[in-house]
């Protein structure tokens, strides 16, 4: 069936109203009106073919919410009108260790939301820039929020998982310190999401004015780490650093914050590498350099059930699907607070 979306045709041509086809709904397969769908940087990056392998024409966007209009017959989770999300993974191999443990963000087959080679036309996936989309129950999400909050939740798909993940994995809560560096769309989720946990949070920023924001969203103190003062007060004290800046920079200034046995781990993607760390920043605390990337399908309802349960959600500028290009130079310069979200309903021919 042809939907209407939104994408590009190539990557130094802006994103564009096109119609793509979705599948029929196969026997556990759940098709999900989309209401909202959101901005998140490696949109950006994928769409303007800035990382390799980008396939044209590209439908971005992999924070989706919406209502489910049809199930197949073997569906035995969702009914037709519930609310529902989809994030950044669609299918797997659902054999390997990794989907067995329920992290199929970490399975070699994982399909993406968009760019992801699939049988259906046009032979790679097509994301949520667009009016429908048919994914497999296995990786349909259950929205508990109000549906007044339908549009703020969508960034969890992406931006709530990516540090809630590392948040739980390293076990952030009461008598840890937190750091979290950056705060954009990921960054302020994850001060949002520590401060739930209970953790000592303390926000990172380059930007003086962000300094009463980020109190404002749950920081306990805030760093302006151009203040070389305020950076040195805080070394060696940190438990985890979590990373979110999504453009290349020095990896050092946050290393020497972190306590013996503290880790700083990456979220943020850059288009361009890091520069390497100094070895002996990590070798004489024992400190640890880490990754994470998303999160299984269990942990992201996890994710969204707790956010259910706290009154969590992005803070969130909805726009038009003709503002989208728009959105995405804005996003280049870091003018949103802090998530975009592009109203589906805007795209109806």
């Amino acid at each position: 069936m042809k939907v209407n979306a939104y994408g590009a045709y190539a990557g130094d041509k802006p994103l564009e109203p096109m119609q793509i086809t979705r599948r029929e709904t196969g026997a556990h397969d759940v098709q999900i009106d989309i209401a909202y769908c959101g901005i998140c940087h490696s949109d950006l990056h994928q769409v303007r073919a800035e990382w390799a392998g980008t396939q044209f024409p590209c439908v971005p966007g992999h924070e989706i919410v919406g209502r489910v209009s049809a199930v197949g017959p073997h569906v035995g989770h969702f009914n037709v009108g519930d609310l529902v999300g989809i994030g950044c993974i669609v299918d797997s191999c659902r054999q390997c260790e990794e989907c067995d443990s329920g992290l199929e963000n970490y399975c070699d087959g994982m399909v993406g939301t968009y760019n992801f080679p699939t049988p259906d036309a046009p032979g790679w996936t097509q994301g949520g820039y667009s009016q429908q989309i048919v994914v497999h129950e296995r990786y349909v999400l259950r929205i508990r929020h109000p549906q007044a909050q339908l549009a703020a939740v969508a960034p969890l798909l992406c931006a709530g998982i990516t540090t809630y993940s590392p948040l739980r994995h390293w076990q952030a809560g009461p008598g840890k310190k937190v750091g979290i560096v950056g705060i954009g769309g990921l960054g302020h989720m994850g001060v949002k999401l520590a401060h739930a946990m209970g953790a000592h949070v303390v926000a990172f920023t380059t930007s003086e004015s962000k300094r009463e924001a980020a109190k404002v969203l749950g920081a306990d103190e805030v760093i302006v780490s151009r203040n070389a003062d305020e950076m040195a007060a805080h070394a060696k004290s940190f438990d985890l650093i979590i990373d979110t800046v999504a453009a290349a920079h020095d990896l050092d200034a946050y290393l020497v914050l972190l306590k013996r046995d503290g880790t700083l781990t990456l979220v943020g993607a850059p288009a361009t590498p890091h520069p390497s760390p100094e070895v002996f920043n990590l070798i004489f605390k024992r400190r640890a350099l880490a990754g994470s990337m998303i999160g299984g399908i269990a942990e992201t309802q996890e994710m969204l059930d707790f956010c259910a349960t706290h009154n969590i959600v992005s803070d969130i500028e909805l726009i038009r699907a003709d503002q989208i290009n728009s959105a995405y130079e804005r996003l280049l310069q870091g003018d949103v607070k802090y998530r975009f979200v592009v109203d589906s309903v805007t795209l109806a021919a």
